[in-house]
């Protein structure tokens, strides 16, 4: 089977969650860089990465990597490159662009050179003159750092973090790909209860339900590669046995996501419904301040409001005191809280046993991680604390 070389884009912060995540899919010669991770895999790997990876914005395939500065080199490495092994003949081909610190630096000038040379390259493999491009999408991007050129195709479609359940959308939703790298951040495994006490439209425990069960986060959409012609239709419904074959749909978990709003719980409830978690999950109408459980080594996760205007500042800071208050009483519970307001650890009454700075966007946070004490063995064999 064709060998390929795949980039897992990923959010800054987020790299070495995604590397792991393509360890466990059993590929090698795994490298990070900035935003993203490089490795190598066969046809089968795109289906497999597409479906599996949980916390990567996207996957895409390498076509060519190359020094180029002059817009002639750019146009005839860029031809050189075999397209025609992966686009086909009535395919759409759109170029986007980005560079970085280099000597082509007109963005839309090295798309439009890029986009005539694949023309061309294309040409002399079809023997044709003009391509309608109204078949399959295929999404080229060229990026230029230092003068290094990296030519891809996007194999995903619509972001990774589209699973398909998520119609209804509250308030400054949290991404999918950001709230399941949050739990896998954090201590919580399926044998431990999990709340989420400010959860929205219930986006970090629907993510704790698909991790907890196994569930392949794209096994309910479809990604731009299925319909390419190089990948056969066997390959994806091979990739998409195994997500079938390995998912854990009978499995028990304990996860809550309670809310002030019962108009938001109740968008959080379809979702849940989309997702086909519904039954695992408990939404119940609750202020955070009357948050209590009598059960013993939790686990809260949790994405409250940042209050980025100034005059919000009053409400937030009287929020996380009530949060402060009502977590610290479960002195046995680990809690993961994640927020761009500095003052957080003031305004909470107690400092993180680990800070870790992420982006939500283009908005930079920090997630905060409060540990508590390892369970009894006896009552979990399976916890293990996670040293990222």
């Amino acid at each position: 089977m064709k060998k390929v070389t795949l980039i897992a884009t990923a959010a800054f912060g987020l790299e070495a969650i995604v590397k792991r995540e393509v360890q466990k899919l059993g590929y090698e010669n795994v490298r990070v860089e900035d935003g993203k991770i490089i490795f190598e895999g066969d046809l089968l790997a795109i289906a497999r990465s597409n479906l599996w990876l949980r916390s990567a914005d996207r996957v895409k395939l390498v076509i060519g990597e190359f020094k180029a500065t002059t817009f002639d080199e750019l146009f005839e490495k860029t031809k050189a490159l075999p397209w025609g092994d992966w686009i086909s003949e009535d395919a759409e081909f759109p170029v986007s662009g980005k560079s970085i610190k280099s000597t082509l630096y007109s963005v839309p000038d090295c798309q439009a050179i890029v986009k005539k040379a694949v023309v061309e390259s294309l040409k002399n493999k079809y023997n044709v003159s003009w391509f309608d491009e109204d078949g399959p999408l295929y999404k080229i991007e060229v990026a230029i750092l230092k003068d290094i050129v990296t030519l891809t195709i996007d194999t995903s479609g619509a972001g990774l973090h589209k699973r398909g359940y998520r119609d209804h959308i509250g308030t400054a939703p949290l991404k999918e790909t950001m709230a399941a790298a949050l739990i896998q951040l954090s201590y919580w495994n399926p044998d431990r209860l999990l709340v989420d006490p400010l959860c929205g439209s219930g986006t970090i425990p629907i993510e704790a339900a698909l991790i907890g069960k196994n569930i392949a986060p794209g096994m309910n959409r479809s990604f731009a590669s299925e319909e390419w012609p190089v990948i056969s239709k066997d390959i994806w419904r091979e990739a998409r046995k195994e997500t079938h074959d390995l998912a854990n749909f009978d499995r028990k978990l304990q996860i809550i996501g309670t809310d002030i709003d019962e108009e938001v719980l109740k968008v959080a409830r379809r979702n849940a419904s989309e997702a086909f978690v519904e039954d695992d999950i408990h939404f119940q109408k609750m202020p955070v301040n009357e948050w209590r459980s009598a059960k013993k080594y939790g686990v809260i996760i949790c994405n409250p409001p940042y209050g980025e205007r100034l005059s919000e500042e009053k409400e937030i800071i009287n929020l996380y005191k009530e949060m402060g208050k009502a977590f610290r009483a479960h002195d046995s519970w680990s809690y993961y809280i994640i927020t761009s307001y500095e003052e957080f650890e003031k305004a909470f009454g107690k400092r993180a046993d680990r800070k870790r700075k992420l982006y939500n966007g283009n908005i930079k946070i920090d997630y905060y991680q409060y540990y508590g004490p390892r369970p009894p063995k006896r009552d979990n064999e399976n916890t293990k604390e996670d040293a990222n």
